[in-house]
């Protein structure tokens, strides 16, 4: 079986199709290691990425006025149990343009194998970007992932974000995401992870609101069992008058798992405003009570609860 091969049945632990990459209509690139092993680009979207022997490197760039009507599919992955895999890429979202991005992580082997995501994000004036990033580790924890970004959100536009590790073990996850905030912009980050086992995970999400009148938002969702630890730290900045934002944290803890919730909000304006909220415990009793006397066994019940956060 090729790589390719390998790497699209994977794409329905994601939540995707294994055929997706068949619909010419939709744009997409596939890389395994520092390989393109696929490519499609659509009118409006320009692809340039190159191979090196460090990294798949490049840029990404939506033209000013567009709208890409299809997802856009980015499948990184590593379809052997060891290895290495570097992304470097630039994202641009111009003017008025409008775009999704379907990020598929695929490592379903993998034993002892790492994946380092570098990528700069600009959203231009009016722009809107939403970013889907969707992961699969296998079930045997042995990857360590680093995803880091900077994003700049322009004047008038928006950028939604959706990070999720639902399947599988996460081994080590380290995510680190930046985001600013120009006039009447909006930023949203939102995150849902499953980690089990011996899983460690440092989830660091920053929006800096910038510009008058502009919002954030950082919603974390993580549910440790096992011997998992996390530490999630949520950081707003407010520096104008109107600017809003909330920090939004909750974890849920279950056998030997250890969580912690750093929520960090500071205000430079006397106009400008920053909520939070954190919570960490096991799952609701009330709930778990409620749904065995429905017939659920306690496993059961847990699982539906669970299910219910991760939604």
């Amino acid at each position: 079986m090729s790589e390719l091969e390998e790497l699209t049945r994977a794409l329905p632990m994601v939540g995707a199709e294994s055929t997706i990459l068949d619909d010419e209509r939709m744009a997409h690139v596939v890389g395994q290691g520092h390989h393109i092993l696929s490519r499609r680009t659509v009118p409006g979207l320009q692809l340039d990425l190159e191979e090196t022997a460090e990294a798949i490197v490049g840029k990404m760039t939506v033209q000013a006025g567009a709208t890409i009507e299809q997802p856009i599919h980015l499948c990184f992955g590593l379809a052997h149990p060891t290895g290495s895999q570097r992304i470097q890429i630039d994202v641009l979202v111009e003017e008025r343009a409008t775009a999704r991005v379907l990020s598929h992580c695929l490592f379903p082997v993998a034993t002892a194998a790492q994946h380092l995501m570098q990528a700069t994000i600009d959203v231009g004036p009016g722009a809107s970007l939403t970013y889907t990033e969707s992961h699969y580790h296998g079930p045997h924890g042995g990857m360590l992932v680093l995803p880091h970004a900077t994003v700049k959100i322009g004047k008038g536009a928006r950028y939604f974000s959706d990070f999720s590790l639902l399947s599988g073990s996460v081994g080590s996850l380290d995510i680190d995401y930046l985001v600013e905030v120009e006039e009447d912009g909006i930023a949203e980050l939102t995150a849902k992870i499953f980690a089990h086992k011996t899983d460690r995970i440092a989830l660091k999400e920053t929006i800096v609101l910038r510009g008058e009148r502009s919002r954030g938002l950082i919603k974390t969702r993580v549910v440790l069992e096992d011997e998992a630890r996390a530490e999630i730290t949520g950081i707003t900045e407010a520096h104008a008058r109107g600017a809003r934002g909330h920090v939004d944290c909750m974890e849920i803890v279950q056998g030997r798992a250890h969580a912690s919730a750093i929520p960090i909000v500071r205000v430079f304006h006397p106009e400008a405003k920053v909520t939070h909220e954190a919570a960490i415990g096991s799952v609701n009793k009330k709930e778990l009570e409620t749904l065995m006397a429905r017939g659920l066994t306690p496993e059961q019940a847990v699982e539906v609860i669970v299910s219910g956060i991760l939604r």
